[in-house]
C-alpha cells in the first residue's frame, strides 16, 4: 500500500474519532482512539515508538517518540492544542528525516472542524 493510500485511510479514521469525541480531550485519548480506528482498517500501527538520534557515530536517546507509525511508512503526530505552530510541523519533518519516511500527518484534534487541524507533511515526495 502506498503512503498516499495509507494517509487517506488515516484521515478518514481521524474524522471518525473526531465525530465521536469532538475537541477538548488530551492528546493521548485521541492517539489511542486513532490507533484503534487505524487497526480496524487493517493497518499495522505502532504507538509511542522511541526514535534515537544519530549524532556522528553514536545513537543517542534524545527522548523523541513517534506518536503513531503506520505500516512503517506514515508518521502521525497527534496534537490537542489551541493552535498549530510552525514548530509542530518542524517536529514532524525532523521525524520524517530521522526515519527516512516520506509522508507524515499532523492532526490537531482540538478544532471545531477537524479539517482545520489537518496538515500533510511531505519529505521528498510530491505534496
Amino acid at each position: 500500500m502506498s503512503e498516499n493510500e495509507i494517509a487517506e485511510g488515516l484521515v478518514e479514521a481521524s474524522f471518525r474519532v473526531h465525530r465521536e469525541l469532538g475537541p477538548g480531550l488530551l492528546e493521548n485519548a485521541y492517539l489511542h482512539c486513532l490507533a484503534f480506528e487505524a487497526g480496524e482498517l487493517g493497518f499495522a500501527c505502532e504507538m509511542q515508538v522511541p526514535l534515537p538520534l544519530q549524532y556522528r557515530s553514536v545513537k543517542l536517546d534524545a527522548g523523541y517518540r513517534l506518536d503513531l507509525w503506520v505500516e512503517r511508512k506514515v508518521i502521525v503526530e497527534v496534537k490537542a492544542v489551541d493552535t498549530l505552530h510552525p514548530v509542530h510541523s518542524a517536529q514532524l519533518i525532523t521525524y520524517l528525516k530521522l526515519t527516512g519516511n516520506r509522508l507524515g500527518l499532523l492532526i490537531n484534534f482540538n478544532e471545531k472542524l477537524l479539517k482545520n487541524g489537518l496538515r500533510r507533511i511531505a519529505n521528498g515526495m510530491p505534496a
